[in-house]
């Protein structure tokens, strides 16, 4: 998860508090001392309690991947072991603040969309037809149209005009829509099981 550390003008400095909330990491903010949950992004404790960061959109896939979308990369360099989590066994949160819904990665791969409604936004849960570990949020609304998409002959295409997006910008490539882009929005990866626990009122998506 990747949040937007401004809050109301100012730049927080955010470390690691140590301790697990619902089974996830904690922060604190260095210039209150509030404790952080890391899936909501909002100050559990302390003198910020009940504020939130901004969620900003990320993508989980393989290194080679990125690279060939984004050969200009530079990451850090640093040891690491083989992660023990497996992408099938989580879900995607979209968390659209007034209303949370989470979508099981292995319906996402197999159906390679789901089109849904969340907090009255149209949304688009996309996996890469290239790379099943690879997957984006999107809004299908574009000003006045609402798109339905659909994994077709290895592309992710809208049924109405069968123009083709892409998977990593949500640009148009071709087709009648060709230019027009999807806005990307938010997602992260959970355990099933943290799903209620974070969102209690939140909504499981189900085939």
């Amino acid at each position: 998860m990747v949040h937007r550390r401004e809050l109301a003008g100012e730049t927080l400095v955010f470390g690691n508090q140590g301790a697990l909330w619902g089974n996830a990491m904690t922060w604190w903010d260095h210039d209150t001392g509030s404790i952080w949950s890391q899936p909501l992004g909002e100050a559990i404790a302390g003198p910020r309690k009940g504020e939130r960061i901004e969620a900003l959109p990320v993508t989980f896939t393989t290194w080679s991947t990125w690279l060939e979308a984004h050969p200009a990369t530079l990451a850090l360099d640093a040891p690491g072991g083989v992660t023990g989590f497996d992408l099938e066994e989580l879900v995607i949160v979209v968390d659209l603040g007034v209303d949370a819904a989470a979508y099981p990665v292995v319906d996402v791969q197999r159906l390679g969309v789901i089109n849904d409604v969340v907090a009255g936004v149209e949304i688009a849960v996309v996996s890469d037809p290239q790379d099943p570990q690879r997957w984006r949020v999107f809004s299908r609304r574009l000003d006045d149209r609402v798109v339905e998409l659909e994994q077709r002959s290895g592309q992710i295409v809208d049924v109405a005009t069968g123009t083709q997006w892409d998977v990593v910008s949500g640009v148009a490539r071709q087709g009648p829509l060709v230019g027009d882009a999807l806005n990307v929005l938010s997602g992260f990866t959970a355990f099933p099981g943290d799903f209620d626990t974070f969102w209690p009122e939140g909504r499981m998506w189900r085939p």
